[in-house]
């Protein structure tokens, strides 16, 4: 049990960023911290209470009920496949053994569905751009009530994008082979640091691997649990529309009375016994797993859309320059029957920001408001127009250094360390509160 409540507060302090979308969330954040309630209820249920009743014969004492539960519980016991038969040769039997194990499976499956993030997190704190800092750099600007700071977290975020933005067209050395597979998605979507893509292709792919885990923890359980636990759902909703009982379906996958056998040795001889036991556990299996059905196939469903909504958004060029316009016109930098507007923002979007700019600030957008992505993009334009242009980038001067190590030296040059985001964020919330107050 301790270790369970150590996981909970693990998976709550790991959480608390904001590097992801809603989708990602529901996946690593909430399922998990659903699994492990259901962890919980279930340890509660077999160490606190009684997971299984033995009905034993009149002469046994309490020590052989005793025993005969424990036994019982921590043997494989069985049913059989045919209504009203009784227990002989040639009647079909089917084992069970997983009741025993529904704590660990609930705890694995919990790690598994947090295995994604970390994925994500790892990989992309070494591309050499805290995305997690940027996002609650942008909700200190949400939350600001002072221009000062928000002119300063505005100008701590642009020297940010700026600096990996250039870091990435002086990266050429470095080819992110892993993320291959996605160029089969579009030419536009081959990614590596040559690109201006490693965030894109890291993001795509750890949506996939949601996906495949999604998918395949139905499959695991249907071959933890056996009874075509990936038709369960269906089969229920099946019987709901046929108004058909549905007790023997439950009763196959999760039943509530079996049988189990033992002997007992006594005054030399070896006597067997059979007793029929419940397991009230099963009812907590039940539901709890036929909700998991259902929970699982919609965070896959929501995971696929969501994987489908970012490749059509950051895989046409077009999309992405109409994104940066439309922030663009609100911001007045730009106009619509001005050509050269046209050609320069065209190439803000697809040369200067590129496929990683544009994911940022549609992740920043969504962790925040379009009135911040605004502002950041209409402050990205105006560094953008003052940077030499005359040059290509295979002929400016050339860094090449560890990206942890690049950021760490953009952000000392800059003069604004990651943790005064959370300083302004403190105070911006201390101001907010005085202001109630008075």
């Amino acid at each position: 049990m301790n270790q369970v409540i150590t996981t909970v507060a693990k998976i709550a302090q790991t959480g608390v960023r904001n590097d992801d979308d809603i989708v990602d969330r529901l996946n690593h954040r909430y399922t998990s911290l659903l699994l492990v309630i259901f962890t919980i209820v279930i340890s509660t249920t077999q160490y606190v209470g009684t997971p299984i009743h033995c009905w034993c014969p009149a002469f046994f004492s309490s020590n052989h009920e005793k025993y005969a539960n424990n036994f019982c519980w921590i043997s494989d016991t069985y049913y059989l496949t045919d209504e009203n038969a009784m227990p002989g040769v040639g009647v079909r039997r089917k084992h069970i053994g997983y009741y025993q194990w529904i704590p660990v499976a609930l705890l694995v499956q919990a790690l598994l569905f947090f295995m994604p993030c970390l994925f994500w997190r790892i990989l992309s704190d070494r591309s050499g751009i805290n995305v997690n800092n940027l996002v609650e750099a942008a909700e200190t600007i949400q939350n600001a009530l002072y221009p000062e700071r928000r002119e300063k977290t505005i100008r701590y975020m642009i020297r940010h994008l700026d600096h990996y933005l250039d870091y990435q067209r002086d990266y050429r050395s470095v080819d992110y082979s892993f993320f291959r597979l996605w160029q089969q998605v579009g030419r536009n979507i081959s990614t590596g640091m040559v690109r201006g893509n490693y965030l894109v292709g890291l993001y795509l792919t750890t949506k996939l691997i949601y996906i495949i885990n999604s998918i395949g923890q139905i499959y695991l359980l249907n071959l933890f649990l056996g009874a075509d636990y990936h038709m369960y759902g269906i089969q229920i909703i099946i019987d709901l529309m046929k108004y058909r009982e549905s007790r023997l379906q439950r009763q196959n996958r999760f039943p509530r009375s079996t049988l189990c056998d033992f002997k007992i040795f006594q005054m030399g001889n070896v006597q067997p016994h059979t007793v029929q036991c419940v397991l009230p556990i099963n009812f907590f299996n039940e539901k709890i797993y036929l909700f998991l059905w259902f929970w699982i196939v919609f965070v896959s469903l929501a995971t696929f859309l969501s994987l489908f909504r970012w490749v059509f958004v950051l895989a046409i060029g077009q999309s992405r320059t109409r994104y940066v316009r439309k922030h663009l016109k609100i911001m007045d930098r730009v106009r619509s029957d001005n050509d050269r507007d046209r050609k320069l923002s065209y190439k803000f979007a697809e040369k200067y920001l590129r496929q990683d700019g544009v994911f940022v600030l549609k992740l920043v957008a969504k962790n925040s408001t379009d009135l911040v992505v605004a502002d950041i993009v209409a402050a990205l334009w105006d560094h953008f127009k003052t940077k030499p242009r005359d040059l290509p980038a295979h002929q400016r001067p050339r860094t090449r250094r560890h990206p942890p190590q690049y950021l760490q030296e953009a952000e000392r040059s800059m003069g604004f360390e990651a943790a005064a985001v959370e300083s302004y964020t403190n105070n911006a919330r201390d101001d907010q509160l005085s202001l109630e107050d008075s």
